[in-house]
């Protein structure tokens, strides 16, 4: 069952305009408005409700507006338009002070002009032409980090690109007072999954709680036979169990222990409101075998992971997983972990982890193995084992740069594997990196990407660069073009 739920989640559609043009000239706007606002809410490219407010025409109705936007948590965003010419100091007081995400949609109510029977009536109520570049000098004026969608309301284009954006600001509400479970410290001697908790939570509004194994321990040992009965038997259903996991074979045990491991984590996040959670494979104290089938299982269900503590790509995982919710395609915890140079087009990479890549980019029927792991010193864990859907994909990382964060992202092509993998017992994609590998990778490096990254096969460069932007956060886009470089921040 899904952990993502945006059904009580509303963008509200503001429209600006002022008094100078008297109350039936207001009425026009509020019809119009109404009409565009409920035009967004039926996009089928638009994932949140969009729901109506009342014209904006004066500073204390902005201000009051913008608080309460503030203050309603069912809001996630705004979306402005100047559909008249709003005088823009009327909104210093309230853009100011906002924390909700913002869109400025630069549109008008007609698609085209009406050339035989235009008047200056006609002029009069319809000037989001200069209305909208008062608005928008404004918030570049103070600094306001937003998204500024420009064409006709009724086009797919601008319907998906407002999608995109309410996807990025679901997100990002999402992560507002989150808690990340982190099961252990971080893979000793590792760089990129350090980082500042502190400022992770004062930046990007999460928070990681750390937690021993012995927490966790105690809640596998109390998983009853009845609950792991269960769960084994939802394995069987779901998917090609190996014959020496299924019950009376000679590892039946090893399949129902991580059962036992999956019920543990499972009622630990529940209980304690989590979204995401870390282990290690260095600190696996009182549990009989490294997570596998349990990570990817819970990811399934839309929870964050990050593997050897990396808490940063557990908090990612998650955010994509919602920025991506209702579409088609997944979202996992990836690792580019080996190349290959042969062929044309500079080379691919293979994307794996030593077991935990989540099922919702599989390709077909998972199988459900157990292998030994060659490192965590316990018993061979239990893992599902795919090939991921072929498709094009975006892999993102995220980097504490010690000042600042920086999300980094590569767009790349996921393809099936030209030959079979017989004795590779991992969960897997191939993909091409954009523009190729050696230019990818050289970039990543440059940029200083991690290791580890949220790879998703449902959201877009446009969904993250959103989120950046949300953010504040620097994003350097690797693509098919190259590199695109540029600060959230700078982006007015």
């Amino acid at each position: 069952m899904s952990t993502i739920d945006t059904t009580a989640s509303e963008i509200w559609f503001l429209t600006g305009s002022q008094h100078l043009y008297g109350e039936e000239t207001l009425a026009e706007v509020a019809a119009d408005a109404r009409e565009v606002a409920a035009g967004l809410d039926a996009a089928e490219s638009v994932p949140i409700r969009v729901v109506h407010k009342p014209t904006l025409t004066t500073a204390e109705e902005v201000t009051a507006t913008l608080a309460a936007a503030d203050a309603d948590a069912a809001c996630i965003g705004l979306i402005a338009w100047m559909h008249t010419f709003s005088p823009a100091k009327m909104w210093i007081a309230g853009l100011s002070r906002l924390r909700k995400p913002l869109l400025h949609l630069h549109t008008q109510h007609h698609r085209a002009l009406p050339w035989p029977t235009i008047d200056m009536d006609f002029m009069n109520l319809h000037q989001s032409a200069h209305g909208g570049r008062e608005f928008g000098h404004l918030c570049t004026r103070i600094g306001l980090r937003r998204k500024v969608v420009v064409g006709p309301w009724q086009d797919d284009r601008v319907r998906a690109s407002v999608g995109a954006w309410c996807r990025a600001a679901s997100a990002w509400a999402d992560q507002q007072g989150a808690r990340f479970a982190r099961f252990g410290d971080n893979m000793r001697e590792v760089s990129v999954t350090e980082g500042d908790k502190v400022e992770a939570q004062l930046k990007l509004g999460y928070a990681v709680h750390g937690y021993g194994l012995g927490e966790l321990a105690e809640r596998v040992d109390a998983a009853g036979d009845a609950a792991v009965d269960g769960l084994v038997a939802a394995y069987l259903d779901a998917y090609d169990v190996d014959a020496a996991l299924r019950p009376g074979g000679e590892r039946a045990q090893s399949l129902r222990d991580a059962a036992a491991i999956e019920i543990g984590i499972r009622g630990f996040l529940e209980d304690g409101g989590f979204r995401g959670y870390t282990n290690t494979f260095e600190n696996l104290h009182g549990l009989r075998q490294l997570p596998g089938i349990a990570s990817q299982r819970l990811m399934a269900d839309g929870y964050g992971f990050g593997a050897e503590g990396d808490w940063k790509h557990a908090a990612l995982v998650r955010a994509v997983k919602v920025m991506g919710h209702g579409l088609p395609g997944g979202t996992s915890f990836m690792e580019d972990y080996t190349y290959d140079f042969s062929g044309a087009g500079g080379g691919k990479v293979l994307g794996a982890h030593m077991l935990e890549i989540c099922p919702s980019i599989a390709a077909g029927r998972p199988r459900c193995e157990a292998h030994p792991l060659g490192i965590g010193g316990k018993d061979d864990p239990v893992r599902l084992v795919f090939d991921a859907a072929a498709g094009e994909a975006t892999n993102a990382s995220m980097v504490d740069m010690g000042d600042r964060f920086r999300l980094v992202v590569n767009t790349v092509t996921c393809e099936p594997p030209a030959e079979p993998l017989p004795r590779l017992p991992v969960a897997r994609a191939l993909w091409t990196p954009h523009p190729d590998l050696p230019a990818a990778a050289r970039a990543w490096i440059l940029a200083g990407g991690a290791h580890h990254t949220a790879f998703s096969l449902a959201v877009t460069p446009e969904m993250l660069d959103d989120y950046a932007r949300i953010a504040g956060v620097e994003r350097i886009l690797i693509g098919r073009d190259g590199v695109d470089e540029r600060a959230a921040t700078a982006m007015r």
